[in-house]
C-alpha cells in the first residue's frame, strides 16, 4: 500500500453495539450514556437493512469481480421481496469489472452526509480497486454517484468523536510523509457528495512504519461521545492497543495502553451505562491469525475509559463455554455486542469459524455469551450457548469448510427492541462450492430463538453463486 498523507475528506462506519439510536448528549459527570449506534437503514423506512458482500463472485462473466447484495428490511426482518445487486457494472458505480479485484472486500455503513439515509462505503480487494467508493442512501435505496475517495486505506471506522451527532471518519493514513511514522487522520463530518468535510485532525501514534492496524470505536466513557481504540503491530508481531478519548472538541492526542488486541467491539455487558471493550487477543505473534484457538478479553468501561480492574479473559476452556479450546478454532474471529433479551445488558456474539463438529472440520459456530452485572460477577461463560447448522431449528447441515460464524452481527432486525443475530458462512456450498449463505436468528425475552430462523443466499436472491463466498463481509 502506498504511504500518502490524507489531504481530502473521506467516509466510513462505526464498530459499536449494533442496537438502538445514536446518543448525542451526556457528560462524564452525569449519569452514563450507554453506547449506541444508528440503525443501518439505506432507504430510511424505519426497518434495518443488510449489505452482504460476495467479493469473489462472477459478474458479467468476469470471475472474482465481486458484488454486494443489499437486502431491505421489513417489520419481520430482512426479506427477499426487495433487494439490489450492486457491482462495478451498476450504473453510477465508478470503475470497470476486473478479475480478482473483489468489489466488496470491505463494506461499512453509515450516514455520511447527515441526510438520515444510511450510506455504504465499499473497498475492493485488489489492483487499483482499493480506493473507497461511496454508495449513497435514498428513498429508493443505495445508488452510485461516481463518488471515489482519493486514498488507499487498509483500515477505517466511523463514530461521533466530537459529540455533534454527525458521523466522523478515522483512517490509518499517516499524517506525515516520513516512512518511519504511522498514525491516524480523523475527518469530522458531515461529508459532502464530493467527499469533503470542514475539518480534519491528524495524530501520530509513534510506533514505527505501518504500526497502526485497526480501529474499534464506541463510547467507553459514558459521555455520549465515541472514543477510539487502535490496535498495533509490525509484521507478525502484535503490539499493545491504545485508548484515545473523544470529547466535544474532538479526539485527544494522548492515549493509554490497554494490552495486546487484534480486533473487537463495544457494548455494555454489565448494564452500568458504560460501554465495555471486548477484544480478540491472539497473543504477540499474528503470523497465521486463524491458527490459534483464540480468546477474548473484556475490559470494563468507566469515566476514564476501559480499565484492567475486573478484566476478564474468556476462551472455550472457560467454564460454561461450549466446546473445547483447540488449534484453528479462531474463537473471536468476529465479535458483536447487543442486548438479545432486553434486560439492559449486552450479550456478545463470538464467531468461531474454525470450530469442528465430530468428523467435520471447519464447520464453524457462533457462541453467545450472556451479559451479567458486576454484582453477579460480570460476563463469564455462565449461560453461554453455541449455535451452528446442527442446532435444532437452524436450517442447513454442518459440513466441513462451511466457515459458519466468519461474520457475526447483533442488531434489531424486526424492530422489537431486542438484538437479533446475523451469522454468515462464506464456505457454505450451494449448487457450487463456496457460494456462501447467512442466517438470521431472532432475540426474545428468553434469549435467541431458532423459531422463525431464516437464511439468505445467492440463489434465493437471484445472484451469481459460483465461488461467491457470500457473507465474506457483512454491513448492517
Amino acid at each position: 500500500m502506498p504511504r500518502r498523507t490524507l489531504t481530502a475528506a473521506i467516509a466510513v462506519t462505526a464498530l459499536a453495539t449494533p442496537l438502538a439510536l445514536f446518543a448525542t448528549s451526556g457528560t462524564a459527570s452525569a449519569a452514563p450514556v450507554p453506547p449506541r449506534t444508528p440503525m443501518t437503514d439505506f432507504n430510511h423506512d424505519g426497518h434495518a437493512d443488510l449489505a452482504v458482500a460476495a467479493p469473489f463472485g462472477t459478474v458479467g462473466g468476469v470471475e472474482k469481480a465481486g458484488y454486494i447484495s443489499v437486502v431491505y428490511g421489513t417489520a419481520s426482518g430482512p426479506a427477499t421481496a426487495r433487494h439490489q445487486m450492486i457491482s462495478r457494472a451498476t450504473p453510477g458505480v465508478p470503475g470497470d469489472l476486473q478479475s480478482s479485484f473483489a468489489f466488496g472486500a470491505q463494506t461499512l455503513p453509515g450516514d455520511l452526509d447527515g441526510d438520515s439515509y444510511t450510506d455504504l462505503l465499499v473497498v475492493g480487494g485488489g489492483g487499483d480497486d482499493r480506493e473507497p467508493t461511496v454508495l449513497w442512501g435514498s428513498k429508493d435505496g443505495l445508488t452510485g454517484q461516481n463518488t471515489v475517495l482519493p486514498y488507499w486505506p487498509s483500515e477505517f471506522a466511523l463514530g461521533d468523536f466530537n459529540g455533534d451527532g454527525k458521523r466522523d471518519l478515522v483512517v490509518n493514513s499517516e499524517p506525515s510523509d516520513d516512512p518511519d511514522v504511522s498514525g491516524m487522520t480523523i475527518q469530522y463530518g458531515p461529508f459532502t457528495r464530493d467527499g469533503k468535510t470542514r475539518t480534519q485532525d491528524s495524530i501520530t501514534t509513534d510506533d514505527g512504519p505501518s504500526g497502526l492496524r485497526s480501529f474499534i470505536t464506541g463510547d467507553l466513557t459514558g459521555d455520549g461521545v465515541d472514543d477510539i481504540v487502535t490496535t498495533h503491530g509490525f509484521e507478525e508481531m502484535q503490539h499493545e492497543a491504545r485508548f484515545w478519548k473523544g470529547s466535544r472538541t474532538g479526539v485527544g492526542h494522548t492515549s493509554k495502553a490497554l494490552g495486546t488486541a487484534y480486533s473487537g467491539t463495544v457494548g455494555d455487558v454489565d448494564g452500568d451505562g458504560y460501554g465495555d471493550l471486548i477484544t480478540r487477543d491472539i497473543g504477540s505473534v499474528t503470523e497465521v491469525i486463524d491458527s490459534a484457538p483464540g480468546s477474548i478479553t473484556i475490559q470494563y468501561g468507566g469515566s476514564t475509559g476501559p480499565s484492567n480492574t475486573g478484566k476478564k479473559v474468556i476462551t472455550q476452556a472457560t467454564a460454561g463455554v461450549p466446546g473445547a479450546s483447540e488449534a484453528n478454532d479462531a474463537f473471536g474471529a468476529s465479535l458483536s455486542a447487543g442486548d438479545v433479551n432486553g434486560d439492559g445488558k449486552a450479550e456478545v456474539a463470538v464467531g468461531v469459524p474454525g470450530e469442528s463438529l465430530d468428523a467435520a472440520t471447519g464447520t464453524g459456530a457462533v457462541i453467545l455469551l450472556k451479559g451479567a452485572s458486576k454484582a453477579a460477577g460480570g460476563m463469564t461463560g455462565k449461560g453461554a450457548i453455541a449455535y451452528n447448522q446442527s442446532t435444532a431449528g437452524v436450517p442447513g447441515v454442518s459440513e466441513s469448510g462451511d466457515d459458519f460464524g466468519r461474520q457475526v452481527s447483533l442488531s434489531d432486525l424486526n424492530k422489537d427492541g431486542k438484538a437479533d443475530l446475523t451469522a454468515t458462512a462464506p464456505g457454505e456450498d450451494g449448487a457450487f462450492a463456496d457460494s456462501g449463505a447467512l442466517w438470521n436468528l431472532y432475540g426474545s425475552a428468553s434469549g435467541l430463538t431458532t423459531t422463525g430462523a431464516g437464511t439468505l443466499s445467492p440463489v434465493k436472491l437471484g445472484a451469481p453463486e459460483k465461488d461467491a463466498k457470500f457473507g465474506h463481509t457483512l454491513g448492517g
